[in-house]
């Protein structure tokens, strides 16, 4: 049995990703050995923006919400591979984060990535633009909130000695004696 005959049984004649049904093609999902347990079946539109990023359609890929959840290793492989390429537009990370796999499908689906993309940080950035770094100082420009501390961060107040996080939306800091994470865009560099 070929491999794309193979594909179109296992997926349902749909694509493994976005669930389309038009111009379907096997996609292989490096470092494969050619059976067809390590190719995607994926349509058109999804092979164009996989192969030029520049043509990348967040919406498109909202379809990974459900794809990353395939029982198929290549697809998982696949879907995680995707949303750490997208994962500076924000639902992505969120994506990325909750997805669980086997340790031997992460090893093969870090394997992908290349090692750039792990050098390569998003810039934390205030309400006007600024970028934010280690250790700077910043205002809130709202009214925060606090949930589970009972108190609201009034806006004006000065927030010393930043922490940068993982995600480039969020800074911790101390507001009243407290550690909180602090939403970027509520803040301006002092």
């Amino acid at each position: 049995m070929s491999i794309e005959t193979s594909l179109i049984a296992r997926s349902g004649g749909i694509c493994e990703l976005c669930g389309s049904s038009n111009n379907l093609s096997p996609c292989e999902v490096p470092p494969s050995d050619n059976s067809s347990d390590q190719y995607v079946l994926v349509c058109e539109t999804c092979q164009s923006q996989m192969t030029d990023k520049s043509t990348m359609d967040e919406n498109h890929w909202r379809c990974l919400n459900d794809s990353m959840w395939s029982p198929v290793p290549a697809v998982q492989v696949l879907s995680y591979r995707l949303l750490h390429d997208l994962r500076g537009l924000g639902w992505p990370q969120e994506l990325f984060d909750m997805m669980y796999m086997e340790d031997d499908v992460k090893a093969w689906a870090d394997k992908g990535l290349s090692e750039e993309d792990d050098e390569v940080t998003e810039i934390t950035k205030d309400n006007n633009g600024a970028q934010l770094n280690e250790g700077d100082d910043v205002t809130l420009i709202k009214d925060l909130v606090v949930k589970g501390a009972n108190f609201t961060a009034k806006r004006g107040t000065l927030v010393r000695n930043i922490h940068l996080t993982d995600n480039p939306l969020h800074i911790e800091g101390k507001v009243n004696g407290t550690q909180i994470v602090l939403v970027a865009d509520f803040l301006k560099k002092a």
